[in-house]
């Protein structure tokens, strides 16, 4: 059964179909909210409010482009929305942090290799209008059509906006590149014999 067929099933009430819709999107929106805003639980939530408003919304969908672009549109429009709240909360108050910290105390990062911590660092710091059509484009594989059918937004931009961000990736990589090699090896050569 095609993709249309579900949702005109779904637009009738069918909730199995509902559920098809489920099973063969909800691995690949989690994945692009996750790149999209960093913190795997919130994209969770964030793509259960995506299936919630597929749902309740069904009716609005208009055959005219694929479900595919209507389904990533609305989880965009989510995770834009989330992504203004978290600057207005970015910072962390004294009170909330552990009392018990100690001089030298500190956090072990994540098992992520260099590279992919730094192109997390690198996607994560790319302004949302250039981290969207990037991601949407290089990690979920949509065309620069599809793209701009979901964000709504003439090719041109779009093309634009995949180019500026990946130059701004690059430049990023390349930077911590730089900074890895000239780094010291070891502690002799900056403060000398120990």
């Amino acid at each position: 059964m095609d993709e249309q067929e579900l949702v005109r099933q779904v637009q009738e009430g069918n909730e199995m179909a509902f559920a098809k819709i489920m099973s063969m999107y909800k691995d690949r929106i989690v994945n692009y909210l996750c790149q999209f805003i960093g913190d795997y639980q919130r994209a969770v939530e964030l793509a259960q409010e995506t299936f919630l408003r597929v749902y309740f919304k069904a009716n609005k969908y208009k055959p005219v482009a694929p479900f595919s672009s209507w389904i990533f549109a609305i989880a965009s429009n989510l995770a834009k929305t989330e992504m203004r709240k978290m600057r207005k909360l970015s910072f962390v108050s004294f009170d909330d942090m552990p009392r018990d910290l100690q001089a030298g105390t500190f956090i072990a990062d994540t098992p992520d290799s260099g590279l992919i911590k730094n192109l997390r660092q690198a996607l994560a710091s790319l302004h949302s209008r250039y981290r969207i059509p990037v991601v949407l484009k290089d990690i979920e594989g949509f065309s620069q059509e599809e793209i701009a059918q979901i964000l709504k937004k003439p090719i041109g931009t779009v093309k634009a906006r995949i180019s500026r961000g990946r130059n701004y990736l690059k430049r990023e990589m390349e930077k911590a590149l730089k900074d890895k090699s000239s780094s010291p090896k070891n502690e002799e050569s900056v403060y000398g014999r120990v």
